[in-house]
C-alpha cells in the first residue's frame, strides 16, 4: 500500500486560515467624520419626507459626532420629536427625559415636557381597558400645566387634562352600568358617586346622578333618590337624564316648567 505524506498539512493549514481570513472578515467601514451642519440638514430634510425613523437615528448622529455643539443640542430634541412622529412613543420619553436631565435650564425645554406628556396622551386606551396610560398622561400634562402655565403648552395642556379626565369618568360609568345591570347596586352607586365627587367638571355628572337615582330607587331609598333627582334637575335643568329622573319620581312622562314646580321645588326647598 502506498503511504501518504502529511508533512506538508501544516502550512497548507495555515495558509487556508488566512485565505478564510481575508474573504470572511470583509471590507470594515471606515469612520466618517461628517460636518454638523451636513448631518443636521439631512436629518431635516428626513423630517420634510415624514421618513420619521431615518430622520431619528441621522438626529441621533449629530450628537454622536458633534455632542458639544450647539447642534447637538438640538438634535437630542428633534430625535425625541421624531420619534414621536413615528409612533416610537417610549423611545421618545426616554429622549425627551434625557433632554430635561442634560438642559433643565434650555429655553425649549417646556416643549420637552409637552412631547412627553403627548407621548402618554396619544397612547391612552378606549374606555373598555385598563386607565393606566391616561393616569400617567394625566401626571405628564399636569407637570405642563404646573411648570409652565401661561405657555401655550400650559394652555393645551389644560385642554387634554380635561379630555383624559372626562375619559377616567367615562371608565367609571361603564363599570357602575354593568354593576347596576347585574343588580349590584351598591357596587354601581360607588362607582357613580365617584364620578359626582371626583369628576365634577366632567360631561358624565349628569348620567352619574340619574343612575344614581335609579339604583336608590331600586333599594327604596325613595330620600335619597329624591334629593339626587334634585340636584340633578338644579345643576341641569334642561338635560334629558334630568327628564329621566323626574320620570322616575313622579311617573309624568317628562320633566317641563310647569308641572315640575310643585315637586322639583319642595325638594330643591328641603335640601337647599
Amino acid at each position: 500500500m502506498r503511504m501518504r505524506n502529511w508533512s506538508y498539512l501544516p502550512c497548507l493549514a495555515a495558509v487556508l486560515a488566512l485565505l478564510l481570513s481575508a474573504c470572511g472578515g470583509g471590507k470594515k467601514e471606515t469612520y466618517v467624520d461628517t460636518p454638523v451642519d451636513t448631518l443636521y440638514n439631512r436629518a431635516m430634510n428626513s423630517v420634510i419626507a415624514e421618513d420619521w425613523s431615518k430622520a431619528a437615528g441621522q438626529f441621533e448622529e449629530v450628537d454622536r459626532q458633534h455632542p458639544y455643539s450647539v447642534w447637538a443640542t438640538k438634535a437630542q430634541l428633534m430625535a425625541a420629536y421624531a420619534l414621536y412622529e413615528g409612533s416610537k412613543y417610549d423611545q421618545s420619553i426616554v429622549a425627551a427625559d434625557r433632554f430635561i436631565q442634560l438642559h433643565p435650564g434650555h429655553r425649549d425645554v417646556a416643549y420637552a415636557y409637552y412631547l412627553k406628556a403627548l407621548d402618554y396622551y396619544v397612547q391612552i386606551a378606549d374606555v373598555g381597558r385598563d386607565q393606566q396610560q391616561t393616569q400617567r398622561a394625566l401626571a405628564a400634562l399636569g407637570e405642563v400645566v404646573r411648570r409652565f402655565p401661561d405657555s401655550r403648552y400650559g394652555r393645551d395642556a389644560q385642554l387634554k387634562m380635561q379630555l383624559a379626565t372626562d375619559h377616567l369618568a367615562g371608565k367609571e360609568m361603564e363599570i357602575g352600568r354593568f354593576y347596576e345591570q347585574q343588580r349590584y347596586y351598591l357596587a354601581a352607586i360607588n362607582r357613580f358617586r365617584r364620578v359626582v365627587d371626583q369628576y365634577q367638571s366632567t360631561t358624565h355628572v349628569p348620567e352619574a346622578l340619574e343612575r344614581l337615582t335609579e339604583c336608590y330607587l331600586a333599594l327604596g331609598l325613595k330620600n335619597e333618590a329624591e334629593k339626587t333627582a334634585a340636584v340633578l334637575g338644579y345643576n341641569y335643568p334642561g338635560s334629558k337624564w334630568y327628564g329621566s329622573a323626574y320620570s322616575l319620581m313622579t311617573g309624568h312622562p317628562n320633566a317641563t316648567a310647569d308641572n315640575d314646580k310643585g315637586w322639583f321645588g319642595s325638594v330643591v326647598g328641603a335640601i337647599f
